[in-house]
């Protein structure tokens, strides 16, 4: 049920506060709650029921809508009994976060509300069983979300389009939709979203909102205005958006054997196992040692697009070319073969850049490497993830940084036998590594610092928050580790580029 229809309950006496703009979100469940931050219990789509108890200083209104908005809830419903009417800084953080607030009156009690609310919720869903098992048996029978689409089309009277963020048709009518829904749903300040185009007006409705961020999410383009559709017409709406969410994750390969032997493939390169290892796993995967590979390395800031989605939309962004996807560390990797595609990096960069508008203030970092053998995977990735920091350095929305944009030392490095790297890495810095977790410092980090300002004592002391004495002493004790002298380029210049391998 939506939110709409609560108001029309007058046995629980809903009032809404603000968010009449928001009325429209469908309703999945009845929590309650008064907790400081239950956004760890909360899963999306809820009518969280609160007595104000967690209430106890200034802020606290602030910190507890915005637990329920990165918990994506449909709304919050305020009991009257302590304040009498929800105080002006809880009306405030919902309006700022755009969470639609209820009052619930004093005499009616929340098991009353959660009761009535959960009945309504069975029997819509009682209601609609059949024709929701219809539709499914359609999906499931072999044909696929078009047999549905067009089960959709003859009881809607309209045509409709699944649509990738990357613009890419999933399922529809042959004939396309016009360019430009793909923006025009990314750019969009709410959701559903309405846009004329060629002159026909088209509506577009994400497939998840709640739960999926919107760079990463499918949506439905159905050729009308919804604002002129039924009530019913709406829940069907609801209804074939949870169908393609279903068949979205149907495809999704984290739970398949290949995506498991792709994520087991990039945990071993990004670690120090054994070349040997790397390519048996690589084989196992299905792809061939004597292939061309480029590697691409995404983060996020913010939390924006979690890891799993940034893994997803690689793969979408790269649908055809079969690539071995995982994520290490909150950093989301693909290994790409090249096939007959010399230009997949500029593909990658337009589909990167194109995601700006529904980035909504937050950045995309995207590092690409250059191509490579099936011995040289862990160079390629090394590579990619070093121009993915380096695209991050940079105050932009969406920020790709290719090979040919990189250091010198880095394609150097990237071109020399992963087991000769890894000793050269071992014998300069273990040393150090194992001092510091013995000794609880931070040898590591000082000889990284004195080296990023040139040897200069002052500047590296300042910038540690020391005496330069006592940055003399640790810059004696790493030489006396490893027995290198700091004082020379060459020893600088070794220490560089093994803290570069790391």
């Amino acid at each position: 049920m939506r939110l709409r229809s609560l108001l029309g309950m007058t046995d629980i006496g809903l009032e809404l506060v603000t968010g009449e703009d928001e009325l429209d979100r469908f309703v999945r469940w009845v929590v309650t709650t008064d907790m400081l931050d239950p956004s760890r219990y909360l899963s999306g789509g809820e009518l969280v029921l609160t007595g104000m108890q967690w209430r106890r200083a200034d802020g606290d209104s602030e910190t507890f809508v915005a637990a329920l908005a990165r918990a994506k809830v449909a709304a919050l419903a305020a009991g009257d009994a302590l304040y009498g009417e929800p105080p002006a800084d809880i009306v405030e953080a919902c309006r700022k976060h755009r969470i639609p607030l209820f009052r619930v009156p004093e005499q009616i009690a929340f098991a009353t509300v959660t009761e009535q609310v959960n009945r309504h919720l069975s029997t819509g869903r009682a209601a609609d069983l059949a024709a929701i098992l219809d539709r499914h048996r359609k999906l499931v029978s072999g044909g696929g979300l078009d047999s549905v689409l067009e089960l959709i089309d003859r009881e809607l009277g309209t045509r409709c389009w699944v649509v990738s963020s990357t613009g890419r048709i999933v399922a529809g009518p042959s004939e396309l939709p016009p360019n430009g829904l793909r923006t025009a749903f990314l750019a969009a300040r709410r959701l559903p979203h309405v846009v004329t185009l060629e002159g026909a007006r088209y509506s577009l409705f994400a497939v998840d909102p709640d739960g999926t961020s919107r760079v990463a999410d499918w949506f439905l383009v159905f050729e009308s205005d919804h604002k002129d559709w039924s009530e019913e017409r709406r829940l069907i709406t609801g209804e074939l958006a949870a169908v393609v969410s279903l068949e979205r994750a149907r495809l999704d390969d984290r739970q398949s054997a290949e995506g498991r032997l792709a994520q087991e493939l990039i945990e071993l390169i990004v670690s120090d196992a054994k070349p040997a290892d790397i390519i048996a796993r690589l084989e196992l995967t299905g792809l061939g040692l004597s292939e061309r590979y480029l590697a691409v390395a995404a983060t996020a800031d913010a939390g924006a697009v979690r890891p799993r989605e940034l893994r997803a939309l690689l793969r979408e962004i790269l649908y055809g070319a079969s690539p071995a996807a995982g994520v290490v560390d909150g950093e989301a990797i693909a290994l790409v073969p090249l096939g007959d595609d010399p230009h997949i990096d500029d593909r990658i960069h337009r589909a990167i850049e194109a995601l700006t508008p529904g980035l909504q203030g937050s950045r995309l970092s995207v590092g690409i490497s250059g191509g490579v053998d099936g011995e040289g995977l862990r160079g390629a990735v090394e590579e990619a993830r070093y121009a993915r920091r380096m695209a991050a350095e940079r105050n932009q929305p969406t920020s790709v940084v290719r090979h040919d944009e990189l250091a010198t030392h880095m394609l150097l490095l990237a071109s020399v036998p992963d087991e000769v790297r890894r000793m050269f890495r071992v014998r300069l810095l273990d040393p150090l590594i194992n001092y510091d977790k013995d000794n609880r410092s931070d040898l590591v980090h000082t000889l990284e610092t004195f080296l990023e300002v040139s040897g200069s004592w002052t500047k590296c002391a300042e910038m540690l928050h020391l005496h330069v004495n006592t940055l003399r002493y640790r810059i004696q004790r790493i030489e006396e580790l490893t027995e290198r002298d700091l004082s020379r380029l060459e020893d600088r210049v070794d220490f560089f580029l093994a803290l570069a391998l790391r």
